[in-house]
């Protein structure tokens, strides 16, 4: 089965700019639609965040899917002691290696080796910050020819990406209908 990476957050105040153009409640939307639209088809992997780990879960468990065969979750071992208490749910946890005393060389070592899989299709980019700006240049190195899918509406890093490396029109960066944005830019044949 093939696998669509998701690079998504909910910025925060103090982060850089990022939370000015965020809305919380559309990263939400985003991410309901976009395991809706994929998940049966293809795994969804991602990097454990406090904000998007609950909302796979809650999401999986609203329709009913074995997680354990739809999703693949990274966690760095830098955060032991912050991780959602939803990871527990999760039987497939890949845990990467800490760096210790260093934050940003755990996070890109687990990026690295979670964006190297050779099975990832496509990548989704909702909300976030600096890291779905990180994450998005290793996908694209890693993965050069894969579909790139950053969803402007919900703001944040992702309409930074929409704006910066001009993957909409104007007039459809404000486009709030995920369900159709996902069936039209992720087909089922990808």
């Amino acid at each position: 089965m093939s696998a669509i990476f998701l690079s998504a957050s909910v910025p925060l105040v103090g982060r850089g700019s990022y939370h000015e153009t965020a809305n919380p409640f559309l990263i939400q939307c985003a991410v309901r639609e976009l395991v809706i639209a994929v998940i049966r088809q293809h795994k969804i992997v991602w990097g454990g965040h406090p904000a998007i780990t609950p909302m796979v879960w809650s999401i999986c468990e609203a329709l009913g899917v074995d997680y354990s065969e739809a999703v693949v979750l990274y966690q760095s071992t830098f955060f032991e002691d912050r991780y959602p208490a939803e990871n527990a749910r999760f039987k497939n946890v890949v845990f990467t290696d800490a760096v210790p005393d260093d934050r940003d060389s755990s996070l890109l070592l687990m990026r690295e080796i979670m964006l190297s899989r050779d099975d990832l299709v496509a990548a989704v980019f909702i909300g976030g910050m600096e890291g779905v700006e990180v994450e998005h240049e290793l996908f694209r190195r890693f993965h050069p020819t894969a579909k790139v899918l950053p969803i402007p509406s919900p703001g944040g890093g992702a309409l930074n990406l929409a704006k910066d490396q001009r993957y909409f029109a104007d007039e459809d960066l404000v486009d709030v209908d995920f369900a159709r944005i996902f069936r039209k830019h992720l087909a089922l044949g990808i």
